[in-house]
């Protein structure tokens, strides 16, 4: 997968993780939670907001390790405990400095420690939860057409060279869609989420970010280290190799996919 498409993917993850974090600190200031409404509405929007855009941030980092051992869509209440349990710890005691340094301008006591323990819980609990479950997606999938019924759309995109050629998969490439067929594959300009729309009137689905696979093309599938990909029958002596990206596993595990 390129580089820019990894990181693109990364960011609007972590991006969605902001989001949430800034909504429950804008939250968590307006209703003066655990004893901070005697400060000021602006002190407690500029602390609370920067505990919880911080504490995102780590969480992004742990949930980046815990999810390449344990698949979230198919486990996510396992998934936010062993979260909840990692982030805790550091973020607690990063809670106590900074609420020391903030609020009194030098660090509390350690036996003050403890008590801060209670809500990070709390609310690391409820945000993996929340992150987790928004960031579940389910793969497109496109069906064949009834008999008779005009053909799917996508089909008239394809360049001459490549008329009536049967479609194997669809493969996004920065602004370009690669289209993979039995006869050899170019590219058009246009974006895969529109693609996938033109796509119904084919029997297949959006196994990866940047795939879609016409389901009649799976030769085989290979699976390994949590991971999967499908070995397409290309029509020539290079098969062609489509990833399936964790979160469309189980989804097309359950569709009779494998």
């Amino acid at each position: 997968m390129p580089f820019a498409r990894l990181l693109q993917g990364k960011a609007r993850d972590i991006a969605r993780g902001l989001i949430v974090a800034l909504v429950a600190g804008a939250f968590l200031a307006f209703s003066g939670a655990f004893g901070s409404g005697g400060t000021p509405l602006g002190q407690r929007l500029v602390y609370w907001i920067a505990m919880l855009v911080l504490g995102g941030l780590w969480g992004h980092v742990c949930g980046a390790l815990v999810t390449r051992f344990i698949d979230a869509d198919a486990r996510p209440w396992t998934t936010a405990a062993i979260l909840t349990m990692i982030i805790t710890g550091p973020l607690t005691l990063g809670v106590w400095a900074a609420t020391g340094l903030f609020f009194y301008q030098r660090l509390l006591s350690i036996g003050v420690l403890v008590n801060f323990l209670p809500a990070v819980l709390l609310i690391t609990a409820v945000l993996s939860v929340l992150n987790i479950f928004l960031g579940r997606e389910r793969p497109v999938e496109t069906h064949a057409s009834a008999p008779g019924a005009a053909p799917a759309r996508f089909l008239e995109r394809l360049p001459p060279k490549l008329r009536g050629a049967r479609l194997i998969a669809v493969e996004a490439e920065d602004h370009y869609l690669r289209l993979h067929t039995d006869r050899g594959s170019d590219l058009i300009l246009m974006r895969l989420s529109d693609a996938l729309a033109e796509l119904e009137g084919l029997e297949g689905a959006q196994t990866h970010r940047s795939w879609w696979v016409a389901r009649d093309a799976v030769a085989s599938v290979a699976r390994g280290d949590g991971r999967a990909a499908l070995t397409l029958d290309s029509g020539s002596d290079s098969p062609l190799t489509a990833p399936v990206s964790r979160r469309y596993a189980r989804a097309l595990r359950e569709a009779g996919w494998w």
